[in-house]
């Protein structure tokens, strides 16, 4: 079997791109003894796998045994590390702080006190204004060595600041930590369960947040500890279907990022992750010129350097670029125009498969399935949702129930009869057992199993009889997940009205443009 994605040699250098390469084969001719430059060989017999496979390998090192190219393989890795660090220091903050750190602990080993405390406070100036706060303790404790143990400056003033100042950094970190503890434990139990499902999980994820919130939460003005309160409100308010609060806090998030724009260099991750996040709560509130706003700027920014020279940058824009850009087509009704993007995604992900972690791989799939669906393709749009429907994994109970009830419905449109009784049966026991059935999916369920039993002239009644259902749950915040996932009520209504679904939804898009006018 293939260790594609277990072999992390074989990854680390697929992940390398020509002008890091080319750095390294450079790097280790300057730098290696002669006996070394076997692992240019070994890097080279690599990067020519397509799959990684330990017994070809072999045959292209003629002379070297399983028990020695463990050795070399190791020696290999860190040299490309090495390599990659050199090359990659000048584009980052923390990469410079903790070169600027260990210049200064060579410099104290050498008995250099006052060279090594003056790389100290420059270093110290530029972890404050990027708010590295982690990397002063390390400063500090190194200063505190310095002068505990070394008569370098006057002692009575030294030693009342560099006290005060550990205080400080200390409480600031335990804040910031107890935050983003919180604002990922929010974003875990998403991942995992998706949406609150019913009152009980609503009030569980509010009591936990309420338990791990530090009282003085809100008082807080430092960027770190505001972009981790925001972001855990972010998913609260995400998680309780709460859209509108989810939008407010998702806008809060950007704009710190706009307020100190020093701060998109120095976490830029979290700035991309806040342009999708605030890209999701338009959708989801249906804010169509807002959406094109903010999918402007984040196309703009992904076509930055920043970005563009960072694999990891590069990648999460794809993939959340990606899902804005199908999003757009889904909310505007435009599915077969969103069409041409499916092979360029699907070309992406396949180059960037050791790198893309599996939930947005799904999510992916969910959202091209559902491209397929609304645009009439239902045979392909099956295609896709197997891919989700086969997948063994504990991520998202919701995507999972949807992506069996969206197949569901694929094969009603299709007039699979002979299934349906059966799949229906099969979708209602799976969310029943995730405890992800609401009263919209049941009432579509029943509708479902009951409907191949029904005349065509009595299954239009039938049909507007769940249209109307559904559109009184509308407002209901644990039913709006159904509108989330699919656009429920313009199904009903394509159905009820004789058009297609993509007509339905393309006519609410004019009309909402026209209310703007």
């Amino acid at each position: 079997m293939s260790n594609r994605s277990t072999d992390i040699l074989f990854q680390l250098i697929k992940s390398l791109e020509k002008a890091e390469k080319r750095h390294f084969k450079l790097y280790i001719k300057r730098s290696s003894a002669k006996e070394d430059l076997k692992i240019i060989q070994l890097f080279d017999a690599v990067d020519k796998l397509d799959d990684y496979d330990e017994k070809i390998l072999l045959k292209k090192l003629p002379g070297t045994e399983k028990r020695q190219l463990y050795n070399l393989k190791t020696h290999l890795y860190r040299e490309i590390l090495a390599s990659l660090r050199l090359l990659k220091s000048s584009n980052s903050i923390d990469l410079q702080l903790n070169e600027q750190f260990d210049y200064a602990h060579i410099l104290y080993k050498k008995g250099l006190f006052q060279q090594s405390l003056k790389i100290l406070d420059k270093a110290k100036e530029m972890a404050k204004v990027h708010q590295k706060f982690n990397f002063l303790t390390l400063v500090i404790a190194l200063e505190k060595r310095i002068e505990t143990l070394h008569i370098t400056r006057s002692m009575i003033n030294r030693a009342e600041q560099l006290a005060q100042e550990a205080i400080q950094v200390g409480v600031h970190i335990d804040i910031v930590a107890r935050l983003s503890n919180l604002a990922l434990q929010l974003y875990g139990w998403f991942i995992k369960y998706g949406h609150a499902r019913n009152e009980k999980d609503e009030a569980e994820v509010i009591r936990f947040t309420k338990d791990n919130l530090p009282d003085n939460a809100w008082q807080q003005t430092g960027f770190y500890e505001r972009l981790y309160l925001y972001q855990s409100f972010t998913w609260l308010s995400f998680i309780r279907q709460n859209f509108l609060v989810y939008y407010r806090y998702t806008q809060k998030w950007v704009e710190l990022f706009h307020e100190q724009p020093n701060m998109i260099r120095a976490e830029t991750g979290h700035y991309i992750k806040g342009l999708h996040s605030l890209l999701n709560a338009h959708f989801d509130l249906r804010n169509f010129q807002q959406f094109k706003v903010t999918l402007k700027e984040f196309e703009d920014f992904s076509k930055t350097p920043r970005v563009t020279e960072n694999d990891s940058f590069r990648i999460q824009s794809f993939v959340y670029i990606a899902s804005a850009k199908i999003n757009q087509h889904s909310m505007m009704g435009t599915f077969k125009e969103g069409l041409p993007l499916v092979p360029q995604i699907e070309k992406q992900l396949e180059e960037d498969a050791l790198f893309i972690d599996n939930h947005r791989i799904l999510v992916l799939n969910y959202k091209i399935a559902i491209l397929h669906f609304g645009s009439g393709d239902y045979d392909t749009c099956i295609d896709y949702l197997q891919r989700i429907i086969n997948e063994t994994t504990d991520l998202r109970d919701d995507l999972q129930s949807y992506a069996r009830l969206v197949h569901l419905l694929a094969h009603y449109e299709l007039g699979n009869i002979d299934i349906i009784e059966s799949l229906a049966r099969s979708v209602y026991r799976f969310m029943a057992k995730k405890e992800n059935l609401t009263v919209i999916e049941e009432e579509m369920l029943k509708f479902l199993r009951q409907s191949f039993g029904v005349s065509a002239k009595k299954i239009k009644p039938e049909l507007e009889k769940l249209l109307n259902k559904v559109k009184h749950l509308e407002k209901n915040r644990f039913e709006t997940r159904a509108f989330a996932y699919l656009d429920i009520i313009s199904w009903l209504e394509s159905k009820v009205y004789e058009k297609p679904m993509s007509t339905i939804i393309y006519d609410k898009y004019k009309a909402s443009k026209r209310k703007i006018r």
